[in-house]
């Protein structure tokens, strides 16, 4: 019998990041998430992509 838990994908998510927000932050976070309907885990996950993302294509633009 295999272990219990969540199956092993493709895009596993095994990294623990913790962070400090003050409380308007936090509260701005929270508000985002209940009307997107979404974690707080994904909405940040989102953001950090959005962010990296865009300094990848401006890199790009610098470069050409």
């Amino acid at each position: 019998m295999g272990k219990p838990g969540r199956p092993k994908g493709d895009n596993n998510k095994d990294q623990l990041f913790s962070m400090r927000l003050d409380e308007r932050t936090m509260r701005r976070l929270n508000a985002y998430c209940e009307k997107m309907n979404q974690l707080r885990s994904t909405a940040v996950r989102d953001a950090i992509n959005r962010m990296l993302e865009e300094e990848e294509e401006n890199e790009t633009h610098i470069n050409d």
